[in-house]
C-alpha cells in the first residue's frame, strides 16, 4: 500500500510508492498508467522521502501531460484488425488449434490465428507480439557495428521510455514499438545502439544515429513524440 498520493489537476489521486536503493545517486520517477496507475520514485539510501516528494511536485507537468495522454484501452477480440510489425493482421481464435499461426496474404496483411482457451484470448497474442518484436530487434541489431551490439536485449513495458543503454552492454526496449511504424521501430534501435559509443546527446552522439539509421531520423523523433502515447493502447 501506498503512503503517498499525488493529486492531479483533474483531482484524481494517483497513489506513490517510494523505494529507497543503495548505489543510486539520483532519484528517478516512473509514472505507471497500466495495469493500474501509479507513481514509482527510487530514490538514495539517505534521501529523506520529502525531499522525494519535493522532487516530484517539479515535475508536476511531466507528470500531468503523461496521465492525461494516457490512451483509454481497447480490448481485442476474434474478427479484430491490428496493426503490428509493419502488418495489418486480422486476429481469428481457433479453439482447435494448441498454438498460434501467422499466415502471410502478402508483404503487408497477414491472419494470426490464435489457439487455446478463449479466455486467454489476449495474452496470447500479445505473447506473440513480445517474441516476433524480439526477432525483429535481433534482426535489426545483427546488422550493425560489431562493436555496438548489445551483451544482452531485455524487453520491458515503460510509460515514458522507449529505449535504454546500460553500461554493461544491456539495451532494453519498450515492447510496445512493434505497434510503431518500421521506420520508427528503427530509428529507437539505432539511438540505442548509438549509445554504446556515446553515452550521452552530444553532437557526436546525434551524428552516430544518423550514421546508423540515414535519412529521416527527425522524421522518427516528430512521429514518436506525435503518436507515441497510442502505442500502448492495446493490453
Amino acid at each position: 500500500m501506498s503512503d503517498y498520493v499525488f493529486t492531479l489537476s483533474s483531482g484524481e489521486s494517483v497513489p506513490v510508492i517510494i523505494t529507497t536503493r543503495r548505489g543510486v545517486r539520483n532519484i528517478t520517477l516512473r509514472p505507471k498508467t497500466r495495469p493500474t496507475r501509479e507513481i514509482h520514485i527510487s530514490k538514495p539510501w539517505l534521501t529523506r522521502d520529502a525531499a522525494a516528494l519535493d522532487f516530484l511536485e517539479s515535475k508536476r507537468k511531466w507528470c500531468e501531460r503523461i496521465f492525461a495522454n494516457a490512451p483509454t484501452k481497447t480490448k481485442i477480440t476474434s474478427g479484430d484488425t491490428i496493426d503490428f510489425l509493419g502488418m495489418s493482421v486480422k486476429l481469428v481464435h481457433d479453439p482447435s488449434r494448441r498454438g498460434n499461426e501467422l499466415v502471410h496474404v502478402d508483404a503487408m496483411h497477414a491472419t494470426l490465428y490464435v489457439g487455446g482457451d478463449k479466455d486467454m484470448f489476449e495474452r496470447r497474442v500479445r505473447d506473440f507480439i513480445k517474441s516476433e518484436f524480439l526477432i525483429t530487434l535481433r534482426k535489426m541489431i545483427h546488422n550493425a557495428p560489431p562493436d555496438v551490439r548489445p551483451s544482452r536485449i531485455a524487453l520491458r513495458d515503460t510509460t515514458s521510455r522507449w529505449g535504454s543503454c546500460s553500461s554493461t552492454g544491456t539495451i532494453s526496449f519498450s515492447w510496445r514499438l512493434a505497434f510503431a511504424p518500421y521506420d520508427v521501430m528503427r530509428y529507437v534501435v539505432m539511438h540505442e545502439l548509438a549509445h554504446r559509443r556515446h553515452m550521452d546527446h552530444s553532437p557526436e552522439f546525434w551524428a552516430t544515429v544518423r550514421e546508423f539509421y540515414g535519412f529521416g531520423v527527425e522524421r522518427a523523433k516528430r512521429w514518436l513524440s506525435q503518436n507515441g502515447g497510442e502505442l500502448h493502447r492495446y493490453f
